[in-house]
């Protein structure tokens, strides 16, 4: 009876021992749920986490959704990233116009050291538009550069295309501009620039129905990312909307032909382009940052609507970026 006793006594304590247990956990879970409750209650009325959120909501936001463009083309490239930030038909192939004149002047930079001395001749200057040279004026290579770009000159690029005599012998059947644009075009193609084509050193139009050059706003793009990796020097003159330019006979007052140059915060360089059949075109770079260069490319607006374009598309860039 006694050892009956003692194991019904040992059972209850058991069974109380269980029920203790049970009970303990129980109350954890509850206090565990409580204090869960009361931290994420604290977080929604924290200013700060409140800020985080919004920056957060801010980060996922796309500023380039709301640019509306007049161009039929237009690319936006982060150069540091490699990863591009906007298209609108990026790779459709439209005329180039002045824009050209970045390959014509990246060439002739690459054939022949920047003290070559270019000389002006009559069919230089018989070129459609005057910029101003004069026959028998004397440039160092580096200064028609900059003169070319700044200005756009259509006599400045012709002079270029002669550089191509100082490294090549005339082939048969040749003009020096025929060999030099096989010179832009087989550069073209080792940049992987597969929309763009050249049949002229300026981008002129040669008939009412067929421009001087060929391209897209994303091989404009990656043409200029190319400049600025390997001869940022090439674009030092159109950061500026006024220089003086010298050649070995006169000095120059230069007015870019993008007047908007300068107001674009980081300006590393630009070149305008228009034509009849082109319509306007822009190409820019700046710095979004230091050492982060971004580049904007537009084709088929009109001949103020591009700066505007641009304009749009620097703003939503910055924003972008400013809100990261």
């Amino acid at each position: 009876m006694k050892n009956f006793e003692e194991e019904i006594l040992n059972l209850n304590k058991k069974d109380m021992t269980k029920t203790e247990l049970f009970l303990g956990i129980l109350s954890i879970l509850v206090i565990s749920v409580l204090v869960g409750w009361f931290w994420v209650s604290q977080q929604k009325n924290d200013p700060i986490l409140e800020e985080k959120a919004g920056t957060l909501v801010e980060e996922k936001k796309n500023y380039f959704d709301d640019v509306s463009l007049e161009a039929k083309s237009a690319y936006v490239l982060d150069a540091k990233e490699n990863n591009v930030l906007f298209n609108l038909n990026g790779q459709s192939q439209l005329p180039l116009a002045s824009v050209t004149k970045l390959m014509t002047t990246l060439v002739a930079s690459e054939m022949v050291p920047e003290g070559t001395i270019i000389t002006i001749n009559q069919e230089d200057i018989s070129v459609e538009g005057d910029s101003g040279l004069r026959v028998g004026e004397k440039w160092t290579l580096s200064n028609v550069l900059d003169f070319t770009l700044m200005s756009s000159s259509n006599d400045g690029a012709h002079a270029l295309a002669s550089v191509i005599g100082f490294v090549k012998l005339k082939e048969d059947g040749k003009t020096e501009d025929d060999m030099f644009i096989d010179e832009m075009n087989r550069r073209a193609q080792e940049l992987g620039l597969t929309q763009t084509f050249f049949l002229s050193e300026s981008g002129l139009d040669l008939s009412e129905g067929m421009s001087g050059s060929y391209g897209s706003a994303r091989d404009m793009a990656i043409l200029m990312k190319n400049i600025i990796e390997t001869n940022p020097q090439l674009l030092k003159a159109t950061k500026y909307s006024n220089l003086e330019i010298e050649s070995k006979d006169f000095v120059h007052s230069v007015e870019n032909t993008n007047q908007y140059a300068e107001a674009i915060p980081g300006i590393i360089g630009s070149k305008t382009g228009f034509t009849d059949l082109a319509g306007g075109n822009l190409v820019i770079a700046f710095d979004i940052g230091i050492g982060h260069p971004i580049i904007i490319s537009v084709l088929g607006s009109s001949k103020d609507g591009r700066f505007e374009d641009v304009q749009k598309l620097v703003e939503a860039s910055i924003k972008k970026f400013s809100n990261n």
